[in-house]
């Protein structure tokens, strides 16, 4: 059979509604490749490539039952070249004469891997769109000039407007654009929370071809019950299970963190729709997600507050799609950035959560565990950690991008680098996001079962999160004290004693040191 197109599907592009799907072609030819330089790049979570080739290996079935010819390539088939372009090349040279088209990358890396390997070997790629965001990648610069200026309030409007959400004549629905203020709850501690919908899918000849191709990874996992989904149908399911019950509490506890003891087995999912991994390998549609909550909403508004939906679908069209915009701006630049200077190597117990400090502890032990944790445990736990410790952006990029199960850099990078560690020099955030032991006793549990006290500063026991933020202020005075963001914490600060103050750094130096046993 004459093939006159190869279509190339990259792992993040599960999209069963794509435009490319509509006709069944014989001279079409869809390509879907596992490669070692896909599970090498950083250390992967085990259940992260279990799910990435378990779902691309349902997507290219349900595409060939579909009557779509497909070209599947195994991790340890004896042709893999184990690089994107040289099997390619490869499968270009088998099938002379036949036009390359391509969806469009959201990885830097990949885009620019495709785009320099065709213009050296001279070969016309067709390229298309994802058929995936609200923000077409030939669109950002319209939203994303080159500034630095960007809001994520005003874009997350205009995406309202739109795409007509949660409008009203032109307004937003209740009056407001924005109910923050009132998603920022700390859960009660005899909350009672449904279990998260788990899934069973028996991923075990993956695991063992992972084995076999000796693939180093992190974390721990099931292979005859991996719970992520990794098909249409089971994103759907777990969709229908978040608007059932994850909706009616999801913007008033999402900020919240709580631990086992607290909320038993469903402390780790909460309210969370832990659906971005569907979203990221585009089994389910933004538009679709926001849709089903939204009509969800509409129809129980007794149970439903105006607040759930609006936080919910501010993460979703606001957000998710914001990071992307900035990632696309600033790219490649963005990946070298590193503001504040920091350098210093990620805690040993960042690999394994063996720590005193229960919130840490808890938060990486749960990610070692499911691959996944939600975004306060990131930003203001792990992600806090590591700014007010001065650790190098690079190791926790790498450590963020393997860890979690819906990390692609698109989005965990400006996550990381700008949003968590101000690597980018306010590109995303207006200050740095670093808090005290206050922080975690307001919007969590962690606290009551750790060995360390909140609640001292400096001498034994002291919480290492109250002496290193007053480190980090001090060390960075320079460049934030005028920042009129962090006004208040320097006149905190300069209210101090001299021996106040001496005390709080030589205790944070003394954890600094130590960094590795704490």
């Amino acid at each position: 059979m004459t093939t006159h197109t190869v279509r190339l599907i990259l792992g993040d592009q599960l999209n069963v509604r794509h435009s490319w799907f509509r006709q069944k072609e014989q001279g079409v030819l869809y390509v879907m490749m596992e490669l070692k330089q896909e599970t090498d790049y950083v250390v992967h979570h085990r259940q992260k490539v279990l799910a990435f080739f378990s779902a691309m290996r349902a997507f290219a079935n349900a595409l060939d039952s579909a009557g779509h010819r497909v070209h599947y390539i195994k991790l340890d088939d004896s042709d893999n070249q184990q690089s994107l372009t040289q099997n390619l090349e490869y499968i270009i040279a088998q099938n002379k004469g036949a036009v390359l088209e391509c969806q469009q990358p959201d990885e830097y890396r990949l885009d620019h891997q495709l785009r320099s390997w065709a213009g050296a070997r001279n070969i016309k790629l067709n390229w298309y769109d994802t058929e995936h965001f609200l923000t077409t990648r030939d669109s950002l610069k319209e939203y994303f000039p080159d500034s630095k200026n960007y809001l994520m309030e005003t874009f997350y409007r205009k995406v309202r407007q739109q795409y007509d959400i949660l409008m009203e004549n032109g307004r937003p629905v209740g009056g407001r654009w924005n109910y923050d203020k009132e998603n920022q709850k700390k859960i009660p501690a005899n909350q009672s929370v449904e279990p998260p919908l788990v899934f069973s899918n028996d991923v075990s000849d993956i695991d063992t071809l992972l084995q076999k191709c000796h693939i180093q990874t992190m974390g721990k996992a099931s292979p005859n019950q991996l719970i992520w989904p990794v098909n249409r149908q089971q994103s759907k399911q777990l969709l229908e299970h978040f608007c059932q019950f994850g909706l009616p509490n999801f913007g008033r506890y999402q900020d919240t963190m709580a631990t086992a003891d607290t909320l038993k087995e469903a402390h780790w999912s909460l309210y969370h729709s832990r659906l971005s991994f569907s979203l990221n390998t585009k089994m389910l549609h933004p538009l679709e997600v926001v849709k089903a909550a939204v009509n969800t909403w509409s129809e129980n508004q007794e149970s439903i507050s105006i607040a759930q939906i609006e936080g919910f679908c501010r993460q979703i069209i606001g957000w998710r799609e914001f990071v992307r915009g900035i990632y696309w701006a600033h790219m490649p630049d963005y990946k070298n950035l590193n503001a504040l200077d920091h350098n210093k190597p990620l805690p040993h117990f960042y690999w394994t959560g063996d720590t005193k400090m229960n919130c840490l502890h808890h938060s990486i032990k749960q990610s070692l565990e499911y691959a996944y944790a939600h975004h306060i445990q990131r930003l203001m736990i792990t992600g806090n950690f590591a700014l007010l410790a001065g650790v190098s952006p690079d190791a926790l990029d790498d450590w963020y991008l393997g860890i979690y199960i819906d990390a692609i850099e698109w989005v965990e990078m400006p996550n990381t680098r700008g949003m968590s560690q101000y690597a980018d020099n306010g590109i995303i955030a207006t200050k740095p996001y670093i808090a005290s032991a206050n922080y975690m006793q307001k919007m969590g549990h962690y606290c009551k079962e750790c060995y360390y006290d909140p609640k001292k500063k400096s001498g034994d026991k002291a919480c290492p999160f109250n002496s290193l933020y007053w480190h980090f202020i001090e060390r960075h005075k320079e460049q934030f004290k005028d920042n009129h963001r962090m006004r208040m914490m320097y006149q905190v600060w300069g209210k101090k004693t001299n021996e106040e103050q001496q005390a709080l750094l030589k205790q944070a130096e003394i954890y600094l040191d130590n960094i590795n046993e704490l």
